[in-house]
């Protein structure tokens, strides 16, 4: 399964059957998440057992106390922390989905009892909750193609590639408080436009981005 497959068929999923997984795909895990610590200078997290992090009320009503596994998605404080856990923690995402997982970004949580100790100079931004899902959830509605883009009029179809990849992102509460702007000399500007978590929204949407446009922004 493709980058691009993986996010065709991966939506967030609240609601998981007690199947522990595999020690095979823990493994697999555990090198991807390296792998993408290094690449983005982050500390994400694999903690196999979610314990009681899920154990909020809302947790509970929404169905994700039933998430056997969670990653929780931290690193060193730094204005543009949020941005690098939405980008690297999507890669992360759609790994998980490629080894049949499914998954849920999640603001509300227990951060007490994630069971991850941070450093004086770290800080949790959020988590990611995975297992096997009762089901493999269903995609919400999406703003169209117009209002999300702006500038350049003539757009190429890697762009427009991207930016089909791109409304495909997870975002907080569905909001899809972003814009991409296409520059006259087709560079491209990924704009926060506020909100809940818009800023790992926009590593999410950014991540979308490349893989859908081929390319590297």
């Amino acid at each position: 399964m493709t980058e691009k497959e993986a996010i065709m068929q991966r939506h967030s999923v609240r609601n998981y059957t007690d199947r522990a997984i595999e020690p095979s795909k823990v493994m697999a895990i555990e090198e991807k998440i390296k792998e993408l610590n290094d690449a983005g200078g982050l500390r994400l997290v694999f903690v196999e057992d979610a314990g009681k992090t899920y154990n909020k009320l809302f947790n509970r009503i929404s169905g994700l106390g039933s998430a056997p596994s969670v990653i929780a998605c931290a690193g060193t404080d730094a204005e543009d922390l949020d941005e690098r856990v939405g980008y690297y923690g999507e890669k992360l995402v759609l790994f998980l989905q490629t080894l049949g997982l499914n998954t849920c970004w999640t603001g509300t949580f227990n951060k007490k009892n994630i069971g991850v100790q941070l450093a004086d100079d770290e800080r949790l931004v959020i988590a990611i909750a995975v297992g096997y899902g009762k089901d493999a959830g269903k995609p919400h509605k999406s703003k169209d193609f117009e209002q999300v883009v702006t500038g350049k009029s003539e757009r190429p179809e890697w762009f427009r590639s991207g930016v089909e990849m791109a409304l495909l992102a997870p975002t907080a509460i569905n909001q899809q408080k972003f814009t991409i702007r296409l520059n006259d000399d087709e560079s491209v500007e990924f704009i926060d436009n506020g909100g809940v978590l818009s800023k790992v929204d926009l590593g999410i949407v950014k991540c979308h981005f490349e893989i859908g446009a081929g390319k590297a922004i």
